[in-house]
């Protein structure tokens, strides 16, 4: 990591010899295996949400799939403690997607499903939907392991072969003949041959190893004539900013005398102009607070209390909204998220994530790791936070049920953006507000242009403020391009990037979510499938045909 290492909380390199869980290990289970060649119609690369979908719907449409996965559980952020769905307009979403929640509601409704509080106490709130819609036969709000247990039936029952802990060489593990690619190779040496090749990471490691055009970062506003790109100082949208005047300095009020952590010195930038930032990372945690399922907030080796300094002074200010994004999961649990202007987004420390080794992203995973956790036992402990706020603190801990294998910490961080690719469509806030027509839709988005804390700086006053947090809600859902999940023709005609899609940094706050993501997966394979039979390159797909057949498979592609 090349900012902000004056922050890196001691110890780290030390800590960086035992932590495994989101990087290649040192023995991966094919390590043992005899090299070999794996050939099929469609390989998968990813474990995410989006990678499930696609590979289901592949082998839905008799093809043969591959699901090569660098995580060991699938599901990402969704079995990675986002169980609190941002839905948006439920309506929009279908195909897959729609029968995954489904599967969470089937489980739901027995009475095993229920081990730490009655039903009939869980108070149903969802996110602009109730959590379990009886009528519909849905769930949108979930524990972790109900949803990696979901994906897990669904990769069973349609009997997909998943190979984890996979890795893709990034150097040389991408091959290509005549704009193609024929194989791609992972740092165990096994080698994958296919026909047509789905990027489903939160990455695009696959796409930008195969030399796809992409982007990381904000663009200006006018690169695609846009309000809500770019710098934006002084835009104030949400409750994760300083609202009373705090120093950053270690002084209050002396410059001279050194800034506190976790505040940069770097001049944010002009407003509208572009960078290379993007927006802040978290882990999203499921807390318990019930007795018996609950482990205290853990103490990490490298504890400095020193480094929420800026949040004791947020406390002082008056600030009581630590609870805020507590949100109701069944069981008395939580899937907690950042809330306020000093919380689990690690702002600023995660620049160096989209184009790091990986080496380099796990180093930027456990300093992620080790801030919120030294978080969390600080507000629980720490006598500069509210006598009142700790002792409510203590009543939560990690959820003793949860990512069992990973300390109760979840196994996936939450990417909430990296590459995003550059290809023959690119959705913008024109398309996601509605100004303009998508063509050839094939599933739609609704939740608001929302992107987390970019940068903290400080304000020619002198005063600490935070930057980038945008919401921006769309009048009614809006559709997303096939063109959008493409490259250009003459970069790679057979691969597929549902994820890191092609859309301006503002449009993908919209289009970023786990629900949408099942549905481009799913349409991606559909097209992938398509140009399979019909021998074409992917940006050649018939869209009629392609439009039928996600109409027939259950995908929303349009509000009239």
């Amino acid at each position: 990591m090349t900012r902000f290492l004056s922050f890196l909380l001691p110890g780290l390199l030390s800590a960086l010899l035992i932590f495994s869980c989101s990087g290649p290990s040192e023995t991966s289970q094919e390590a043992a295996e005899e090299k070999a060649v794996r050939f099929a119609d469609i390989i998968v690369y990813g474990g995410t949400s989006a990678a499930v979908t696609a590979a289901v719907q592949a082998a839905k449409m008799d093809k043969s799939v591959i699901m090569v996965s660098p995580d060991k559980h699938l599901g990402g952020l969704t079995a990675g403690g986002l169980g609190w769905t941002d839905t948006g307009n439920k309506s929009v979403i279908g195909g897959l997607a729609r029968e995954f929640y489904h599967r969470v509601y089937k489980h739901y409704q027995q009475d095993s499903a229920w081990q730490w509080q009655q039903q009939s106490e869980y108070g149903n709130r969802g996110q602009g939907n109730p959590a379990m819609d009886g009528e519909e036969r849905t769930m949108w709000i979930f524990e972790p392991h109900v949803a990696e247990r979901v994906f897990e039936d669904l990769v069973k029952d349609y009997d997909i072969t998943v190979y984890r802990d996979a890795w893709l060489n990034r150097e040389s593990g991408v091959t290509l003949e005549e704009g193609k690619i024929t194989a791609i190779e992972t740092l165990d040496g096994q080698r994958y041959e296919g026909k047509m090749f789905i990027d489903a990471t939160y990455e695009g490691d696959l796409m930008a190893a195969a030399g796809v055009s992409y982007h990381v970062g904000r663009e200006a506003k006018s690169v695609y004539n846009e309000e809500w790109n770019g710098v934006q100082t002084g835009v104030l949208h949400h409750r994760h900013w300083f609202a009373t005047d705090i120093s950053p300095y270690v002084v209050p009020g002396d410059s001279t005398s050194g800034l506190l952590p976790l505040v940069s010195a770097e001049d944010p930038g002009e407003y509208g102009s572009g960078d290379d930032k993007i927006q802040a990372y978290c882990f999203r945690m499921c807390l318990s607070n019930h007795p018996d399922n609950r482990i205290a907030f853990p103490k990490p080796d490298n504890y400095d209390p020193g480094q929420y300094a800026l949040l004791a002074r947020v406390f002082d200010s008056g600030w009581r909204e630590t609870f805020n994004k507590f949100d109701p999961i069944p069981n008395r649990k939580t899937d907690t998220n950042n809330h306020g202007p000093f919380s689990t987004d690690n702002i600023g420390m995660n620049y160096d994530y989209p184009e790091g080794s990986y080496e380099q992203r796990k180093e930027i995973i456990k300093q992620h790791e080790d801030y919120q956790k030294g978080l969390m036992y600080f507000i629980a402990n720490d006598p500069q936070v509210p006598e009142e706020v700790r002792e409510d603190m203590s009543q939560w801990g990690l959820a003793a049920d949860e990512f069992t294998d990973n300390g109760n910490w979840p196994h996936q961080i939450y990417v909430r953006e990296a590459r995003r690719m550059i290809g023959p469509f690119v959705m913008t806030e024109q398309e996601v507000l509605g100004k303009r027509e998508v063509p050839k839709p094939v599933g739609m988005g609704s939740y608001a242009m929302d992107s987390h804390n970019v940068q903290r700086y400080i304000k020619p006053d002198g005063y600490v403020q935070n930057e980038g947090d945008i919401g921006v809600k769309p009048d009614r859902p809006y559709s997303i391009s096939y063109d959008a999940l493409t490259p250009k023709r003459e970069e790679c005609q057979n691969l597929l990037v549902p994820v890191c899609v092609s859309s301006s940094h503002i449009a993908f706050g919209s289009i970023r979510m786990e629900p949408v993501f099942m549905i481009l997966g799913q349409s991606a394979a559909t097209g992938a499938v398509l140009a399979i039979d019909n021998n074409t390159p992917v940006q050649e797909v018939d869209y009629g045909k392609l439009e039928a057949q996600l109409t027939e498979n259950g995908q929303v592609l349009r509000q009239e």
